[in-house]
């Protein structure tokens, strides 16, 4: 699996979609520093939040091979300068999150990461699991298989190349 690092403000979903995406039991607690996951990089909204920006996209995207950058859809303003995936020389993914909430504004949202320079845009409800299977296919490499792909009359040798992803950290049990 290709390592990402999620990037956006407190409380526009980066735990949750950590959690979504490992397969984990979806429960709130506060990022107080960086979590380096096997191949996810979850770090604290301050981060993004700060005039420096640029400098925390450019400095974590080093360590992974995919910059997302959250946004909430139930956001009143974005945090992205308008271009600002120029600062990092990695594939930077928008990940519009909350996309259920009474508040949400997708199409805004889309608009603003659209703006920021993110080519490829996902959109997920992280507490649903919604989305989380598209982000899952697109980190996917060569030789990567998610859980739902197993095939039961497969042989050992298959199965065992299959149990990568429970060896990175992303799935407990295939």
């Amino acid at each position: 699996m290709k390592k990402i690092v999620l990037m956006g403000r407190s409380e526009c979903g980066k735990t949750t979609l950590t959690q979504a995406l490992r397969g984990e039991k979806i429960q709130y607690h506060k990022t107080q520093y960086v979590n380096n996951f096997d191949v996810i990089i979850d770090t604290p909204g301050e981060y993004a939040q700060t005039k420096n920006l640029g400098h925390a996209l450019a400095l974590y995207s080093y360590e992974a091979d995919v910059v997302g950058m959250l946004l909430s859809a139930t956001e009143p303003y974005s945090l992205y300068p308008p271009c600002c995936t120029a600062m990092c020389n990695r594939e930077v993914i928008g990940i519009v999150t909350k996309i259920h909430d009474e508040k949400a504004n997708v199409k805004r949202a889309k608009k603003w990461l659209r703006l920021a320079g993110c080519k490829k845009i996902f959109y997920v409800d992280s507490k649903s699991y919604e989305g989380v299977p598209e982000i899952l296919e697109h980190l996917k490499e060569e030789g990567d298989v998610l859980p739902w792909e197993i095939d039961e009359s497969e042989g050992t040798q298959q199965k065992q190349h299959k149990n990568k992803l429970t060896d990175v950290g992303l799935c407990d049990t295939i």
